[in-house]
């Protein structure tokens, strides 16, 4: 089984059906790479419409830096090939059939946008989100997000965590900070 029984499938680019503001968070694993630039975008708008003032948006998605990184430092001649396979940006193959074009169209195997952290950065800021830092498997304040986390999704790939402002999040962080203060003068 591809996904847990208790997971709901929807667009994020049209909108979910999900009343606006009616989130505490949402978690997006390895989705926002098979939008294009422009869905990619609407995406957010709508993450964002969705999550509370507060709420938090956690994202994991393939690294491009790491990829690249790969790439350039590999002495293989197959380097180029291997990365094309490893961003799923290239096709190997045309679909001849209408049974094959139909399956490709439909499939969303495909990787029409990458991401590294500083490219999606600022795409974060401009649709409203605040307190985007890099994250690692398993270190979100809010513990919901370990029991659908997948350590194998999270290999090698960017993962981001950020929220929508919010009243309820300040008082959060502050909270935070100040038991850090605590501990560090300890």
């Amino acid at each position: 089984m591809r996904f847990p029984e208790n997971v709901e499938y929807g667009d994020i680019v049209k909108g979910l059906p999900i009343e606006p503001e009616s989130c505490d968070g949402v978690y997006c694993s390895h989705v926002l790479e098979h939008l294009p630039l422009d869905g990619f975008r609407a995406a957010l708008k709508n993450t964002y419409a969705v999550l509370r003032h507060g709420g938090t948006f956690r994202l994991v998605l393939p690294d491009l830096e790491y990829l690249a990184k790969q790439y350039v430092s590999s002495p293989s001649n197959d380097a180029a090939l291997v990365f094309m396979r490893e961003t799923f940006l290239g096709h190997e193959g045309r679909a001849r059939s209408l049974k094959g074009f139909i399956a490709s169209w439909l499939g969303n195997s495909q990787h029409l946008w990458m991401w590294d952290y500083k490219s999606i950065e600022p795409e974060l800021e401009r649709a409203g989100f605040v307190g985007i830092r890099r994250a690692f498997l398993g270190d979100s304040p809010d513990s919901r997000f370990r029991e659908v986390e997948n350590e194998e999704r999270w290999g090698n790939s960017l993962g981001v965590e950020c929220w929508k402002p919010g009243e309820h999040r300040t008082h959060y962080l502050r909270e935070v900070d100040l038991k850090f203060d605590e501990v560090k003068a300890a």
